[in-house]
């Protein structure tokens, strides 16, 4: 990063060149920022994943559908003994009703791990990852009608422990 410590040691350039790489570096600064989360995008974003995770482990349809777009696609890649690998793939409508089925509270309480990590935010795009009890979660996050919704998750089950 340029800082104005740096323009001192600028050494043999005139003053007009200095307050151009200034001018430059303060734009560039300012210009970087702009895309940068805000704390209520932030506090929506993890909310979002919240509602999908505990939505899941309360079988809370009505948050699960809340955390979902529509046209959400949930997919795993399943590899089987031979090596080959197969695309498993869930709808929101899919989830919706697993959910709405208590499938998710078979697993107890003090195994329900939900930890939220927002990994990158920019302008309407989100990436978040869900360590769940079992599983975790990549959510593709979108800022749609403004409010923050799940488009896509690619997932992977965690090993059995032995």
């Amino acid at each position: 990063m340029f800082s104005l410590s740096h323009i001192a040691e600028l050494k043999g350039l005139p003053l007009m060149r200095k307050i151009k790489l200034l001018f430059f570096a303060l734009l560039f600064a300012f210009a970087s920022g702009a895309h940068a989360q805000s704390p209520a995008d932030a506090a929506a974003i993890k909310q979002t994943a919240l509602d999908y995770i505990e939505g899941w482990y309360e079988g809370n349809a009505e948050r699960m559908e809340r955390a979902l777009h529509p046209e959400l696609a949930k997919r795993i890649v399943r590899t089987n003994k031979d090596g080959m690998s197969s695309l498993n793939q869930m709808s929101a409508m899919t989830l919706v009703q697993g959910t709405k089925a208590g499938y998710g509270k078979k697993i107890p309480k003090e195994k329900q791990q939900k930890d939220v990590t927002i990994l990158d935010v920019f302008e309407n795009a989100a990436s978040v990852k869900v360590v769940a009890s079992d599983w975790v979660d990549y959510l593709q996050m979108a800022k749609w009608n403004g409010r923050w919704v799940i488009v896509n998750v690619l997932w992977e089950l965690k090993p059995k422990e032995k």
